[in-house]
């Protein structure tokens, strides 16, 4: 059940950021984008928004997958880490970081966003539940 709760959160947390990529926080998104992804950076936070709502539609009610949906979502949490990072390495701000102290921490969200999406589709699932 609570693993459920968690798993619906964040599906509606990937669609309200997906919604932001397209609208009100797009501009936001651009200074995430390294300079180093050769495709313009609105495109590449268009794309991005509309995969991220679609990750979150997937996570809510995509039941047969939930795995791959789970490891697909943690996929693209490594693949943005680098936007992260270039954000702080390169002082952007947005969304409220800005300070190097509130990018480095945001830094280290990242993996949290990993190991929730893991837990919250079964992905990491301890021995004992397992179905065999």
């Amino acid at each position: 059940m609570i693993r459920n709760i968690f798993r619906i959160l964040l599906g509606l947390f990937l669609i309200f950021a997906g919604t932001g990529h397209l609208s009100f926080a797009r501009y936001e998104f651009e200074a995430q984008v390294p300079s180093f992804v050769p495709m313009n950076a609105d495109l590449v936070v268009l794309l991005s928004g509309v995969v991220e709502i679609l990750m979150g539609l997937a996570l809510i009610f995509v039941r047969k997958y939930r795995v791959q949906v789970g490891l697909f979502i943690a996929l693209f949490f490594v693949l943005v880490f680098p936007g992260n990072i270039a954000q702080y390495v390169h002082h952007r701000d947005a969304f409220g970081l800005n300070t190097d102290t509130l990018r480095l921490i945001r830094l280290f969200f990242q993996p949290v966003l990993i190991l929730w999406v893991l837990w919250a589709t079964n992905v990491l699932r301890s021995p004992a539940g397992r179905s065999h």
